[in-house]
């Protein structure tokens, strides 16, 4: 048996009423942080322009798009995924040497799962399932430092779950893996440099083209069988040798998750705690400051810091922002919060931060690299033009999966995102499925979903 076999075994054995009380209750946290990341981007001009190309090309109406609509499963995929991922918003998984962001398998999910009219927990299992197999692929097989985007892991994962909610038997599930991760394999250069669109829309992607690879699958179609172990295969070509025996495993990589308190990149989350406290203290003021200095992590540096994934201080874009710890902690510093109001054009642009952001230094410390993806340690220190030093230190954040969010606090995020779209009754509606979606249909979600406003400022 071929390791693609036995994963894909596994993938079938999945079961979402065999996971711990704790799990299945996070994984319908990040059900509803999905959702409220994905409704409260539904203006955003980049959403509105694919969810314009995908109604012009049409498509069999078999999948819901949030904020109505019908059309093609992987179509449908690609641009809930896409709302989903392109605040920068979504939960994330910190392994070694890889961090990913498993919520990007939801809108494939929830495309199969609606086309293959499956109950709420058939969806729940396959969005565990995606969960297990992007969390443990990322802990023992991480492509970051060879020049791949960690959306390679996530063609196995997607593909794996689309096939199970779409109840394929274990021989297409194999198939419908080793199509995806064969033909997956994405640059990191979606997010070095000038960053682009491309940045919140290459999961999207991979997610629609795993979808895509299942109904492949289902159609007969088959793919390598020794996808990973194989003569220039994964193992060969990319990863390098690893191990998980999937006999072994269960579903409980969801609890390791975390989610974000800060819309902004995973690693500044506690740092730019640290910039909210010291602005709280005594004294402070922003527009009198001379230096901000943090020490913190080295992958936090190398992605947003302006390691060696390209300086930070060139901030144009929301991409180049929500990707750059110079800028989020100037915003933090002056604003007060992070939030999607800390990308719109006019503030990027304004000078007071534009000024802040350039008076940030970021150095990695070899000690809090150490405590790194245990912790997430930032170490801050600001300096006021009279002298004046004010500090704060933190190795966590609310969301950590040491200090996990409760549902209420999930409620309350979920709310400030998508009032703008959705009125009361119909968010208290999508929340109250969520929590409880085991015991409804998956219809009843995206019927709901369908419901909510595309237009700021007008929610149904």
């Amino acid at each position: 048996m071929t390791e693609v076999q036995r994963l894909a075994e596994f993938v079938v054995r999945a079961d979402h009423a065999q996971m711990s009380a704790e799990a299945r209750e996070q994984l319908a946290i990040r059900v509803l942080d999905t959702l409220g990341v994905a409704i409260g981007a539904l203006d955003a001009a980049p959403m509105t322009a694919v969810r314009g190309l995908v109604g012009d090309l049409g498509g069999a109406p078999a999948a819901t798009l949030i904020g109505g609509g019908r059309t093609s499963p992987d179509r449908a995929a690609f641009v809930n995924g896409a709302l989903g991922r392109y605040l920068d918003f979504m939960d994330s998984y910190l392994a070694e040497g890889e961090t990913n962001h498993p919520s990007d398998n939801l809108g494939a999910v929830l495309a199969a799962a609606e086309s293959a009219d499956a109950s709420g927990a058939e969806f729940l299992s396959a969005l565990a399932v995606a969960y297990q197999v992007h969390t443990r692929l990322s802990d023992v097989a991480p492509v970051r430092a060879k020049g791949f985007d960690h959306t390679t892991q996530g063609a196995y994962a997607a593909a794996a779950a689309a096939a199970k909610a779409l109840r394929l038997p274990a021989g297409q599930v194999a198939n419908a893996i080793a199509i995806s991760g064969t033909a997956n394999n994405a640059l990191r250069v979606t997010r070095t440099g000038s960053l682009s669109h491309w940045k919140g829309l290459a999961y999207p992607n991979t997610a629609k083209e795993g979808l895509f690879a299942a109904l492949l699958a289902a159609r007969g179609i088959t793919g390598p069988e020794e996808v990973f172990e194989g003569d220039k295969g994964f193992k060969d070509s990319i990863a390098g040798d690893f191990a998980i025996d999937w006999a072994a495993e269960d579903l409980e990589r969801v609890r390791r998750t975390v989610v974000k308190k800060h819309n902004a990149e995973i690693h500044s989350q506690s740092a730019l705690d640290t910039a909210l406290d010291v602005r709280a203290q005594d004294g402070f003021a922003a527009r009198a400051v001379k230096e901000v200095r943090l020490r913190t992590f080295d992958v936090a540096f190398s992605i947003i810091g302006g390691g060696e994934e390209g300086d930070k201080r060139t901030v144009r874009t929301k991409e180049e922002a929500d990707h750059s710890l110079p800028y989020m902690l100037a915003a933090a510093l002056l604003d007060g919060r992070v939030t999607p109001e800390q990308y719109a054009p006019e503030r990027i642009a304004a000078d007071d931060v534009q000024d802040l952001l350039h008076r940030v230094r970021i150095a990695p410390d070899p000690q809090l690299s150490a405590r790194f993806p245990d912790e997430m340690p930032a170490e801050l220190e600001v300096e006021l033009a009279d002298g004046t030093v004010f500090r704060s230190s933190q190795s966590s954040y609310q969301g950590f999966h040491t200090d996990p969010l409760d549902w209420g606090q999930a409620r309350a995020k979920f709310d400030a995102l998508a009032a703008p779209f959705a009125g009361p009754a119909l968010r208290d509606e999508i929340a109250g499925i969520a929590h409880d979606l085991a015991d409804h249909p998956v219809s009843a979600l995206t019927g709901a979903l369908a419901r909510v406003g595309t237009r700021r400022g007008a929610p149904a």
